[in-house]
C-alpha cells in the first residue's frame, strides 16, 4: 500500500521549493499534476524523472481510478500548478477517496498564497476564513458577500487581475470600508502590498493598472462589546442566587454574559 503525497510547490520563487518536496517527486512511481506542462517545467528544472499526468476538475473521474491503482503498487504525489494541492482544486476528493480505500496520506507543506497574505498582512490571525476566488458575476458575488458581512473573522480571497477592481467595489459596497490588505504577484519579482482600507485599495489599484494575481486579506466585522451596569449585573447575582446557583458556576455564566471579568464578579459576590 502506497502513500500519497500532497506536494507544496513555489507560488512564484523556485527557491522556495523544499529539498524534501524534491526528494519525494524523484521517489514516487507516479506524479499527478493539475497542468503537466507547468509541473514538467517544474521537474526539469529541478532534474526530477517523472513524467506527470493530469489530474484536475475536469478528468478527476477518469483518472481517479488509475491513481488508486498506482497506489497500490506504492507512492503518488499530487502537486497543483502553484501551492499547495487540495486548496482551490480536486485534491480533496482524491484524498478522500485514498482515504476511503486505505492508503496513508501525507502532506508535505510548503507556499501556500492565502497564508502567505495572511501573515504579512498586518491583520488578525488568530481567526480567519478562506474562501477562495470569489463569484464571478457581481449579483452572486455582492450576495456572497453579504451572507458574511457580519462575521468576525479576517476574511480571505482570490482575486484575478481583470476582476479584481469590480470585486474591491463590491467589497466595499456589501462589507464597508474596512481596513485591507492586498498582495499581489507573491514571492515574484515586482510582489506587491497594499496595506490600508478598501476605499484606498480600489483607488490605488485604477491608477496603478492590476497585473498578476491577488489576494485579498479583509479585517473581519468588529464586535461592539456591552458591559452591563453594575446595578444589572447585581441584580442578575441576586436572581442566580435565588434560583439555588452556585456562586461558581454563577460568576462563570455571568462573566460570559455582562462583559465583567470573573473575579470582579467575585467580589460583588463577597460584598453581598
Amino acid at each position: 500500500m502506497g502513500t500519497l503525497y500532497l506536494v507544496a510547490t513555489p507560488i512564484g520563487n523556485l527557491e522556495d521549493f523544499s529539498p524534501r518536496a524534491v526528494r519525494i517527486l524523484k521517489e514516487a512511481q507516479l506524479v499527478a499534476a493539475e497542468d503537466t506542462r507547468v509541473t514538467q517545467k517544474l521537474l526539469s528544472h529541478f532534474e526530477i524523472g517523472a513524467k506527470p499526468i493530469s489530474y484536475h476538475e475536469h478528468n478527476k473521474l477518469s483518472k481517479l481510478d488509475r491513481i488508486l491503482d498506482a497506489l497500490q503498487e506504492g507512492d503518488v504525489a499530487l502537486v497543483s500548478d502553484a501551492g499547495t494541492p487540495g486548496i482551490n482544486d480536486p485534491g480533496y476528493e482524491l484524498v478522500g477517496a485514498a482515504l476511503a480505500a486505505g492508503h496513508n496520506v501525507s502532506p508535505i507543506p510548503g507556499p501556500s498564497a492565502p497564508i502567505a497574505a495572511l501573515v504579512a498582512s498586518g491583520l488578525p490571525t488568530d481567526s480567519f476564513l478562506y474562501l477562495g476566488y470569489l463569484p464571478r458575476k457581481s449579483k452572486e458575488r455582492r450576495d456572497k458577500l453579504q451572507e458574511i458581512e457580519s462575521l468576525p473573522y479576517t476574511l480571505i480571497f482570490l482575486e484575478s487581475p481583470h476582476r479584481v477592481l469590480s470585486a474591491l467595489a463590491d467589497i466595499e459596497s456589501a462589507l464597508g470600508n474596512r481596513p485591507i490588505a492586498v498582495a499581489r504577484e507573491l514571492t515574484k519579482l515586482y510582489e506587491e502590498f497594499f496595506r490600508g482600507d478598501v476605499a484606498g485599495a480600489l483607488e490605488h489599484f485604477t491608477v496603478n493598472a492590476p497585473r498578476g494575481e491577488f489576494t485579498l486579506v479583509i479585517e473581519g466585522k468588529k464586535q461592539v462589546e456591552t458591559t452591563w451596569t453594575e446595578a444589572s449585573l447585581k441584580s442578575a447575582l441576586d436572581a442566580g442566587i435565588a434560583a439555588g446557583e452556585s456562586p461558581s458556576s454563577l460568576a462563570k455564566r455571568l462573566a460570559k454574559e455582562s462583559g465583567w471579568k470573573r473575579r470582579e464578579i467575585y467580589q460583588l459576590l463577597v460584598e453581598d
